[in-house]
């Protein structure tokens, strides 16, 4: 998967199953969002009582476990942590309140986008925009600073808790909460979505798919390797909703999306400049997690947490558009980001050690 083809590879067959997992019943246009998944997964476990998104998804547990797996396999599983793990936290936390401004995460910004979504255009304007702040922070020195090595025991718990949910799901003993309609209610058959996560987390995995990181590289470094993934993505999304009939150009009247395009730009601004500062999307958060690197395991917490308080206290968008909460939690999220983008750089940090020097 190092090469360009193998990207492109990797990303074709993402496309396909996102495809795929609409045909066997996930929602139009959401085969595969991370982050409307975590969110059903939090509203299954009753973080959320939104009775329309709740359901532990297997994309989830397969994402993974997958990585995990292949992670062992090639020798990428190396446990470490202590970079800033409760900043990465707080950074998880409004990059699901961004991505559900917008109604999506990186990936089903791609998969909307090619079933004529055009809603998603505005999206990726503000996605593009939050991954260019994020790239002037990176510049100017920002930096979450290293991460030191821990026991191997303490990079098991992540994939432990998958598949201690996948437990739950299969037993659904009666404190789980399944939805009896709506998007929580539309999903593949557990098999076929477990398995489907299990290959998109290896392909992750090995190929370090990432839409961030895909925008990231080719600003920074003018190279299109990730990017290639994505584009992979789309093309095959595009054409396979073509084939089943899936495709709908337009503004108006698409699945799970509003039309208030400031907002679906603000929000994936606000998702885009997090992911950049925690140094990739929700997708490869989860991948590092299973990898051994426990701030991004505490970088997943604070996304299902993101995702619990959006629909707790309103902040989520739905189809009708933005609500007056969502609007203030989103320009509270860019606030708050941009100041931790700000006091984590360099010069930033050598002026406050220089403070305190001169102090004591």
């Amino acid at each position: 998967m190092g090469s360009r083809k193998g990207m492109a590879l990797a990303g074709a067959i993402v496309g396909a199953l996102a495809v795929a997992l609409v045909a066997f019943g996930n929602p139009v246009n959401m085969g595969i969002c991370v982050v409307c998944f975590i969110r059903d997964t939090a509203g299954a476990l009753g973080l959320h009582r939104a009775a329309a998104v709740q359901y532990i998804r297997p994309e989830i547990i397969g994402i993974a476990l997958g990585a995990w797996l292949m992670s062992l396999k090639g020798g990428d599983f190396r446990v470490r942590g202590g970079s800033a793990p409760l900043t990465r936290f707080v950074l998880g936390f409004f990059v699901v309140i961004g991505a559900l401004m917008f109604l999506g995460c990186p990936l089903r910004m791609i998969l909307r986008l090619a079933g004529g979504d055009l809603t998603a255009i505005f999206g990726f304007l503000g996605f593009t925009a939050g991954i260019l702040l994020g790239v002037a922070f990176l510049n100017g020195g920002f930096s979450l600073q290293r991460t030191y090595a821990l026991p191997k025991t303490e990079g098991f718990v992540f994939p432990a808790i998958q598949a201690a949910l996948l437990v739950l799901l299969v037993a659904a003993p009666a404190f789980i909460f399944f939805s009896p309609e709506g998007p929580g209610s539309l999903h593949a058959p557990l098999v076929v979505s477990l398995i489907a996560g299990l290959i998109v987390g290896g392909l992750a995995q090995r190929s370090r798919l990432c839409m961030v990181g895909g925008i990231r590289d080719l600003v920074l470094f003018k190279d299109a390797h990730l990017i290639t993934g994505f584009a992979a993505i789309f093309i095959v999304a595009l054409l396979g909703n073509l084939f089943t009939g899936n495709f709908k150009l337009g503004f108006s009247g698409q699945p799970v999306a509003h039309t208030d395009w400031l907002w679906n730009f603000l929000g994936m601004l606000l998702a885009g400049l997090g992911s950049v500062l925690l140094g990739g999307c929700p997708l490869r958060q989860i991948v590092l997690a299973a990898e051994g690197n426990i701030d991004s395991a505490v970088t997943f917490l604070g996304m299902v947490v993101g995702a619990a308080f959006a629909h707790n206290f309103g902040l989520a968008a739905s189809g009708a558009g933005a609500t007056a909460n969502g609007k203030a939690a989103t320009i509270v999220g860019l606030i708050v980001v941009a100041v931790i983008g700000l006091v984590n750089m360099e010069r930033v940090q050598a002026g406050l050690k220089g403070e305190m020097s001169v102090g004591s």
